[in-house]
């Protein structure tokens, strides 16, 4: 469990293994804490090591005891239906105790289904409408430069909601701005709700859009976290525009049958596919 206060005392180490390990751990979480309420385990399970880089690669600067600590990076779940992952990744990183999880989609427990601003320790932004946590990144990426801060605003983003114009508005004008700051990291598992991201709406070619706009992109391998953190320092040295992360990733990783199926995108397994899916989860 990483509890610590600064970038330089974070353990930045390079156990690939460590990483497989977190990671896995938190797949299983999330299988439990979903079986009752339900939730979107395939888009948690795309966006596992880009949350495992950020918390435990020694990226984020954060105290899990002093949540709003000015000084912290903002980290900002766009894709707010990975709530479930999201909060199973804090409970790691020691904003709350494990335990809790299980609470999720408990009424008056802060364990939304979609996260909301200051709910739980560690919750920055309220998401769910999707396409618009770009712009409030863009927003707090500003705040700092007015305050003199130098923290890091760290977005995560779903594929699908890059279909939406507030993103590019938010891409447009943190480029104009020179938000050096501000960090896109998109969750790009080629799918949305209703079916592939190619037939439904095609945004290709990705990267080269991104770079018209302005902004410093990086291509990584989503579920290799030694991968993205490689991403995630080259782009530290980047300070004259915002940087993007496009984070190549499969709906559902690590369990093969929901892999192969995007219609498990909100929906939870029943007990017999959990026991299929722990079991695969476990020999990865």
């Amino acid at each position: 469990m990483v509890t610590t206060s600064s970038k330089s005392e974070q353990c930045v180490g390079n156990d690939a293994e460590r990483y497989r390990d977190i990671a896995r751990r938190v797949r299983l979480d999330i299988l439990e804490i979903t079986l009752r309420p339900g939730g979107h385990v395939s888009s948690c399970f795309s966006a596992v090591e880009i949350m495992v880089a950020l918390y435990f690669g020694g990226i984020v600067r954060y105290r899990p005891e002093q949540p709003h600590w000015s000084e912290r990076d903002r980290v900002i779940l766009s894709k707010g239906h990975a709530a479930p992952g999201f909060y199973t990744i804090l409970a790691h990183a020691g904003y709350f105790p494990i335990s809790e999880l299980s609470k999720f989609r408990m009424l008056d427990t802060g364990f939304h289904g979609h996260p909301v601003q200051d709910a739980l320790p560690g919750v920055e932004f309220t998401s769910g409408s999707l396409g618009q946590g770009l712009s409030f990144g863009f927003g707090q990426a500003l705040a700092a430069r007015l305050s003199k801060l130098d923290y890091r605003v760290y977005v995560i983003m779903g594929d699908g909601e890059c279909q939406e114009g507030q993103v590019w508005e938010a891409a447009m004008a943190a480029a104009h701005f020179k938000t050096a700051n501000l960090v896109a990291i998109v969750d790009h598992n080629k799918y949305q709700q209703t079916g592939p991201i190619s037939r439904e709406m095609s945004f290709t070619p990705f990267a080269e859009k991104w770079q018209s706009f302005g902004w410093h992109v990086e291509e990584a391998d989503g579920h290799d976290v030694m991968d993205l953190l490689r991403a995630l320092r080259a782009l530290q040295q980047v300070n004259d525009k915002p940087s993007i992360i496009i984070a190549h990733t499969v709906k559902g990783k690590g369990v093969s049958f929901v892999e192969k199926d995007y219609t498990f995108h909100g929906k939870a397994l029943n007990k017999e596919q959990l026991e299929k899916a722990r079991e695969e989860i476990l020999c990865h």
